[in-house]
């Protein structure tokens, strides 16, 4: 009896070393496809008139010029010369709530991948249990309390790669976190710069019209007392009232955009308005830069984030077809226990291999294997989606760069003519040959040529940032250089 038991035991013991070994060889396969990332834009062009016309020699409609292929280094912001803005960046990005809230998110996902990861190791747990029960041995009946307490030792071979294609999902999740982040990031910053120059606009705007209006009163009065006189009419003095009113209702307007600038730029530093106010930004702190680098197509694809966020989750829809194809096969899985029972028992041990798997599920997990590549199918075409949508933006941008360089050399050819005007009859007023009322008239229109300008000068720093934006604005690794900001503020 002793020697069967043995050879039993020795015939189990190969048996279960030889499934382990076919186990362990068969955990390298892993069911569902590997990714690929999709291949990178052909196109070297976004918008071939408008990189023609922004990058040749012509000088005479616009000042700035573009490098195609080369890429923005460092923090695209610092092009625009301000250091006033580099300090409200500096709190925007160790402040914004927005940005806290999208780095505990990638926390959150690196603890999914590491959750995830635990499967892929032997699970270890505890196993107490204890009890009175009553047996009947011999005609003697007694009456004993019973107990068992050791460890217990699980793994699963994943024989078929489904924990394998899971964690490859949650790493790729947390990647879509991570460009989510940057995504952000690029919002925030790009929404600093546009809040602080529609800051800058509306001061130098408001001032203007204050002169604007200033002038109207002194005609309006000019008029009333020439009509006293008898050398003007009520209709005279009529239109000059309709000039100033019509002139006051530009005020309140730029006032609104300036406050709202305001509010906009403490609540992205994280901070109410009562709390913090924003400095007051002057046209004159920022400078349109001359040489302004666009990266191509193909590089877009591999660094603006909403395009690798956009990967990311075909990634991980493409590690989900692994995961749903895995459910669809057996699991082999190596249990052991070793436990210590009394009274009176002494040690306990046992060790188990088991295989389990599907026979009949009702077309679910089939069903479910389908939902995943369709999913997929769904993703990629969003992915498709998004590249031509940021190539477009691009394309967009750079002809908006392009027309506002021609609205700023009209409204500076504008504003030229109506300074010619003014000193004219600025100087036929002294000789005698013009009047007052036509001296005032030629400021109201040199002012309202100074606003266009304004205006126009605006929307050219406007576009700039929204190319840089749409770039992609240097932004990769934008949680890294949070961190960096955080140690050095």
């Amino acid at each position: 009896m002793k020697l069967i038991t043995s050879i039993s035991l020795k015939r189990s013991s190969r048996t279960l070393v030889l499934t382990s070994t076919m186990a362990m060889l068969l955990s390298a396969c892993m069911v569902g496809p590997n990714f690929q990332k999709p291949a990178a834009p052909t196109t070297q062009h976004y918008d071939a008139q408008a990189e023609q016309k922004l990058g040749g020699d012509d000088k005479t409609v616009q000042t700035q010029h573009i490098d195609l292929g080369k890429s923005i280094e460092g923090n695209w912001w610092t092009s625009l010369g301000s250091t006033k803005l580099d300090a409200v960046m500096n709190k925007a990005v160790t402040g914004n709530f927005d940005l806290e809230a999208a780095d505990a998110t990638i926390a959150q996902a690196n603890d999914a991948v590491a959750s995830a990861a635990g499967r892929l190791r032997p699970q270890v747990g505890f196993g107490a249990s204890g009890g009175r029960g009553r047996e009947n041995s011999g005609g003697v009946t007694a009456t004993s309390n019973f107990y068992s307490v050791g460890p217990q030792v699980s793994y699963d071979f994943d024989i078929f790669g489904g924990n394998k294609r899971l964690v490859e999902e949650r790493k790729a999740q947390a990647e879509f976190q991570k460009h989510k982040f940057d995504a952000a990031y690029l919002t925030v910053t790009g929404d600093v710069a546009s809040e602080a120059i529609q800051l800058a606009s509306a001061r130098a705007q408001i001032t203007a019209v204050q002169v604007l209006i200033a002038d109207d009163q002194k005609n309006l009065e000019l008029v009333q007392g020439a009509h006293e006189h008898g050398s003007a009419t009520q209709l005279d003095v009529a239109l000059a009232n309709t000039q100033l009113a019509q002139d006051q209702t530009l005020l309140p307007p730029l006032t609104q955009q300036r406050d709202v600038a305001k509010h906009a730029l403490s609540i992205l530093v994280g901070k109410s308005p009562g709390e913090w106010t924003a400095p007051d930004f002057d046209l004159s702190d920022f400078t349109l830069p001359q040489d302004i680098p666009v990266s191509l197509p193909s590089e877009l694809a591999r660094n603006r984030p909403d395009i690798l966020e956009a990967e990311a989750e075909l990634h991980a829809q493409s590690a989900a077809i692994g995961v749903a194809t895995a459910d669809m096969y057996p699991h082999l899985t190596l249990s052991a226990s070793l436990a210590t029972a009394g009274p009176g028992i002494g040690t306990l041990w046992g060790i188990a291999g088991g295989l389990a798997g599907p026979l009949y599920a009702g077309g679910t997990l089939k069903a479910n294997r389908q939902a995943s590549v369709d999913d997929y199918k769904a993703t990629y075409a969003n992915y498709q989606q998004t590249v031509i949508k940021s190539l477009g933006q691009v394309a967009d941008v750079l002809q908006g760069v392009n027309h506002d360089a021609e609205e700023y050399a009209a409204q500076e050819q504008a504003l030229s003519a109506a300074q010619t005007s003014l000193q004219l009859n600025q100087q036929g007023y002294q000789v005698g040959e013009t009047s007052v009322l036509q001296v005032l008239d030629a400021q109201r229109s040199y002012q309202r040529a100074l606003i266009g300008e304004i205006q126009a000068k605006t929307a050219r720093y406007l576009d700039n940032v929204q190319l840089s934006v749409a770039l992609g604005g240097n932004a990769n690794g934008a949680s890294e250089q949070r961190v960096a900001y955080n140690g050095k503020l």
